[in-house]
């Protein structure tokens, strides 16, 4: 058991991008386990729980960036390594793991094991029997309403006990739903129905289990069902809830600190971490212009995340923007920068600024005494607290909008956001 302990410890520190490495320490698990009588798939479990997932560090993003430009520089087999490793290590073991074998588990593994352990003979009496049996009975039930019962229970339970401080972040509907989907298991269940069963009593429970996942699908479906038939309004407070939201924005807008566009009292704000010198970001900002022109309740606020590894001049860029905020001319300048972004250099950035008709001399001072960079630096603090290390990202009322930023979903984003609002409202 100590030797055992020792293995899972030193796969949990390894690199789990060392493939071959990991290989070999799951194999001394699954032998172990085999040997003191566990069944193996608790190996899988195990080395399943120990490769950890998380976003790309900032930092990890950096040195990838440097590793890069010294294989652009002296394009050698021994720098493209390097790059190689350092691209791969920014990435959390969990997701490189799931790039190199999502499409071998999803369409190989996970339905050869269904199919070696489904192995259902039915026939008109055995069906017979089998819903006569308390097994295939315990079975349908246990999954079909015991897992509806146990979610909401459980989430009304919390709620009551607590006084209401603990409840659901979306909807009872939602909850109901989720609820009814989860009592759709398989391949775990005929695993345990393989372990717990065997002969016609097996049979039984595989049945039970195949019943289990049309029924659960089947309440799903009638559960959506009634949901859609309801009234707009309370369709949304069914889906969404009347909780406050749970944000991932780490430091919260401030009509203070923050640069914002839009009205003040605007049920969505739309949070944007950017880089002036960042192309997606000169791409993105035809969508917020959009958005802003077509929303009269959105407001939209600009923070800065110079990205200085890859985009040299981006840092530069911000100060100049403050530079320009203390004119009172940040969107103007905001605006300039993103429209031409290859003239972020210090002559052009002067340019733009007797363009705009600011003081040259006080601008010039505040580019040299980098009155800007404390600004810069704490839009960056607040984007390591939001866990934010590529730009443009977006937040929808302090929640991080995944995916695409075109302007079709972001409206659609803040259209759910708008609707969250209004019924938490």
């Amino acid at each position: 058991m100590g030797g055992l302990l020792k293995t899972v410890v030193a796969l949990r520190l390894a690199d789990a991008g060392r493939g071959l490495f990991c290989a070999l320490l799951a194999v001394v698990v699954w032998v172990a386990l085999h040997e003191a009588g566990v069944d193996p798939v608790v190996t899988g479990l195990a080395v399943g729980a120990l490769v950890i997932a998380y976003p790309a560090p900032r930092g990890d993003l950096e040195r990838a960036s440097r590793l890069f430009r010294l294989f652009r520089e002296q394009p050698t087999p021994e720098l493209q390594r390097s790059a190689a490793r350092g691209l791969a290590s920014a990435i959390s073991p969990n997701e490189r793991l799931e790039q190199r074998f999502l499409p071998w588990v999803s369409f190989g593994i996970v339905p050869l094991f269904a199919l070696a352990n489904a192995g259902i003979e039915l026939s008109g009496a055995r069906l017979a029997d089998a819903f006569t049996s308390p097994i295939t009975l315990g079975i349908l039930c246990g999954c079909v309403v015991g897992k509806i019962v146990g979610v909401v229970g459980s989430m009304a339970g919390a709620q009551v006990l607590s006084g209401g401080r603990l409840r659901p972040n979306v909807g009872w509907g939602s909850v109901t739903a989720a609820g009814s989907i989860a009592g759709a298991a398989f391949t775990v269940s005929l695993l345990i129905a393989a372990l717990a069963f065997e002969g016609e009593e097996l049979n039984q429970a595989r049945i039970g289990i195949l019943a289990s996942l049309i029924g659960s699908f089947a309440v799903s479906w009638a559960v959506s069902g009634v949901i859609g038939l309801l009234p707009a309004a309370r369709r949304t407070r069914a889906l969404l809830g009347t909780s406050e939201p749970l944000t991932d924005l780490g430091v919260a807008v401030g009509e203070r600190h923050d640069h914002v566009r839009g009205p003040a009292d605007a049920a969505v704000t739309l949070v944007e971490y950017g880089d002036f010198e960042c192309p997606y970001c000169g791409r993105a900002e035809s969508a917020v212009r959009d958005l802003l022109g077509s929303e009269t309740d959105v407001r939209y606020v600009w923070r800065h995340l110079p990205l200085t590894d890859v985009h040299p001049n981006a840092r530069a860029a911000a100060e100049a923007s403050e530079a320009a905020a203390r004119q009172g001319r940040f969107w103007d300048m905001h605006d300039l920068l993103l429209a031409r972004q290859d003239e972020l250099g210090e002559r052009d950035l002067l340019r733009h600024a007797r363009e705009l008709g600011l003081d040259l001399e006080v601008f010039r001072g505040d580019l040299a005494q980098r009155r800007g960079a404390r600004r810069v630096a704490e839009d960056v603090d607040s984007a390591d607290l939001s866990g934010v290390s590529g730009t443009p990202t977006f937040f929808v009322n302090g929640r991080r909008h995944r995916g695409a930023y075109d302007i079709d979903a972001l409206k659609r984003a803040v259209e759910q956001a708008r609707r969250r609002a209004l019924v938490g409202g």
